[in-house]
């Protein structure tokens, strides 16, 4: 049995039932009123339709929080339509659509586990981890004396992802990039 959030529990990338359908947190933003009372206002992202709404919870208010599983995986390739995973135990294959792999298309690489998550037997999103390393593919090269950390160049990245890097990364490093915002993290030390 699924159990219940409060409005303030309601966190980016948590997943709550409304009217029997699984939606996603994208965003939150809470407002304290007079009293000690507050309202969330949150855009929730339907996991099935891929539908986003805005909604506001009040005070005290019971959220059914949805009952998800996660799956590992190994992600094998794109065929430019589909994505193919296989189950890593049981070497069961099988495809996604590009819609359902949408913005996580950019930080999967051949070969690397990450999870899948379902509701009522329907994959509903792709899980990866909070940090991935992929390899710099194409750095524009910078003027020689502009060196410095602060200055932001792109960097293309094995996987197709164009992401802002510092001066100093190069064709053929390999960077840490954060799932959840797209940056850049670090570099990988030899």
């Amino acid at each position: 049995m699924a159990g219940y959030y409060s409005p303030t529990d309601l966190k980016k990338g948590v997943v709550v039932q409304i009217d029997g359908k699984p939606f996603r947190v994208t965003d939150y933003n809470q407002k304290v009123m007079g009293r000690g009372g507050s309202i969330v206002n949150v855009k929730l992202k339907n996991l099935i339709d891929g539908s986003v709404i805005p909604k506001t919870f009040k005070g005290q208010e019971k959220i059914d929080s949805a009952d998800v599983t996660s799956r590992n995986v190994q992600y094998l390739y794109s065929d430019g339509t589909s994505y193919h995973f296989m189950d890593p135990e049981s070497f069961e294959q099988f495809e996604l659509s590009a819609d359902l792999v949408e913005d996580s298309a950019g930080y999967l690489k051949e070969g690397e586990s990450l999870s899948l998550q379902s509701f009522d037997g329907i994959i509903t999103n792709v899980e990866l981890p909070k940090n991935v390393y992929l390899e710099v593919t194409y750095a524009e090269s910078v003027t020689k004396g502009d060196t410095t950390s602060s200055v932001l160049k792109d960097a293309t990245l094995e996987t197709g992802l164009v992401v802002k890097v510092p001066s100093f990364i190069n064709t053929g490093d390999v960077i840490s990039v954060d799932t959840a915002t797209g940056a850049y993290r670090e570099r990988k030390k030899a």
